[in-house]
């Protein structure tokens, strides 16, 4: 059964960085596009960012382009999703996804909280 572990959230402050990974097992991890989606209480999911199965291409939702980047080894099994110049705004709980013609896996989230 395919696994999904994220890690490297927290609290910080306008106009800092984090950097989130996600660490898969379980399954073909270089058969999956993966990407980071995240959510805040009482609104949908959002799609963030999302990165083809060979890494060649990426893609961010207009709100973090020029601030995030995603990034993935398949050969350590991880994605990356580097956060820089966040915002108040960004607060929310960010979540792994994988996603094949195999199926979809998704992880537990971290916490990302911008505040002053």
């Amino acid at each position: 059964q395919g696994q999904l572990v994220e890690s490297g959230g927290g609290l910080v402050q306008p106009g800092e960085s984090l950097r989130l990974s996600c660490a898969a097992s379980g399954f073909t991890f270089s058969d999956y596009a993966m990407s980071w989606y995240r959510q805040t209480p009482g609104k949908e999911r959002e799609l963030v960012a999302a990165i083809t199965s060979t890494g060649s291409t990426a893609d961010y939702v207009d709100s973090v382009k020029g601030r995030f980047t995603i990034s993935r080894d398949n050969n350590k099994n991880t994605v990356d999703l580097q956060m820089n110049n966040l915002k108040l705004e960004d607060t929310a709980v960010y979540y792994c996804n994988a996603v094949s013609e195999f199926g979809r896996y998704w992880g537990q989230g971290t916490q990302v909280t911008v505040s002053s």
